[in-house]
């Protein structure tokens, strides 16, 4: 079809999307979702190509997926799938949507002439059940056998990425070279020299302290929390990344939660609070996992792919999760220099972009 980031298409009809399906609900072993059905019929912006994407269930690194794109505001609610607060950016096969031309005005289409469809496959095909207990399946939990392995050294789906408008040319430049010096560091000679040739060049480059680093709580010893009781709506700041380090292990992590490098660029800035997140589906086992401590996502903060080894690039937007302790309320909306200030290149498309006062 020809489609790039940017372009707009329309969602067809629940009649001609079942009618693309397997006896799973599938394409190439990707299901078509309950979740998805409320945007049939809708007119959505592509906010990426989705001819790559992540695999972090089986940790193989990157994944090609053929004839897919993500679409502007197309989260899954969770509603078909036990309720998960995950928010996944849903994957819609070309198959399903039809190329258009935004500036010309929607065609009218009766509700009342819409023809029955039996979604009861769509249904099945969503929860089982083992020994009373619901095992989900979706588009995450079907990722691995819907893609195949992409190896990094692969350099055409970098081409790719600027074919399709995925990335711009000068953010291709700036995380490859990133990405090449921080490497030296593997080498058995001049570890330091490359650490600090690697640090200089990025704050030079993109203005932020390096992501990298590490916690400074030994490993076995408790790491500390906080209760802010955040609801969504509520302003946050996300704190500097050394009161970040303070708070994690040397493994990273905070009672559990690792804090990636792709969420330091984010330091400093200020976020609404999007929701809480007390239950997701395990995307191995597709069991309803329920977190010990509630966990926020903030709106706007999605995954880049800019530090994501071996799967640079990534299109996915994975949303990551923040520990309370690694915020502090704001009682009051920042300055419009605030959030939108930091966020990314690699989301100019993305719904949910901060709202500033």
């Amino acid at each position: 079809m020809n489609i790039r980031a940017g372009d707009w298409v329309e969602v067809k009809s629940a009649a001609e999307i079942l009618r693309t399906l397997d006896g799973r609900g599938e394409i190439g072993a990707l299901p078509f979702m309950p979740e998805m059905l409320k945007f049939c019929g809708k007119r959505l912006r592509v906010v990426s190509v989705a001819h790559k994407t992540c695999d972090v269930a089986c940790k193989t690194g990157g994944r090609s997926m053929p004839n897919a794109l993500h679409l502007e505001g197309s989260y899954c609610d969770g509603a078909g799938h036990g309720g998960c607060q995950a928010a996944c950016l849903m994957f819609w096969k070309t198959d399903w949507v039809r190329r258009v031309d935004p500036r010309l005005p929607e065609p009218v289409r009766p509700v009342a002439a819409a023809p029955e469809v039996d979604l009861s496959r769509l249904e099945q095909a969503a929860v089982r059940y083992e020994n009373g207990e619901a095992i989900y399946s979706c588009q995450i939990t079907r990722l691995f056998d819907a893609t195949k392995f992409l190896p990094w050294w692969n350099l055409t789906q970098y081409v790719r990425d600027v074919k399709y408008r995925n990335v711009s040319p000068g953010r291709l430049a700036r995380v490859v070279l990133l990405r090449l010096l921080f490497n030296l560091r593997r080498l058995h000679v001049g570890y330091r020299a490359a650490v600090a040739l690697h640090d200089w060049v990025h704050r030079r480059v993109t203005g932020r302290p390096t992501p990298y680093g590490q916690g400074t709580i030994p490993d076995g010893q408790p790491t500390p929390a906080a209760k802010l009781d955040l609801k969504a709506g509520e302003w946050v700041a996300i704190k500097p990344l050394p009161d970040i380090r303070a708070t994690l292990n040397v493994r990273n992590s905070n009672r559990g939660m690792s804090f990636d490098p792709e969420m330091a660029q984010f330091c400093g800035g200020n976020f609404k609070v999007a929701r809480r997140v007390e239950q997701l589906l395990d995307e191995k086992t597709g069991r309803m996992l329920t977190m010990k401590s509630p966990c926020i996502v903030l709106d706007g903060v999605v995954c880049s792919g800019d530090y994501s080894e071996r799967r640079l690039f990534c299109p996915r937007q994975i949303t990551p999760y923040f520990r309370e302790v690694w915020l502090s309320r704001q009682t009051e909306a920042p300055p419009q220099q605030g959030a939108q200030a930091l966020q990314p290149e690699h989301s100019p498309l993305t719904s949910r972009k901060n709202q500033t006062a």
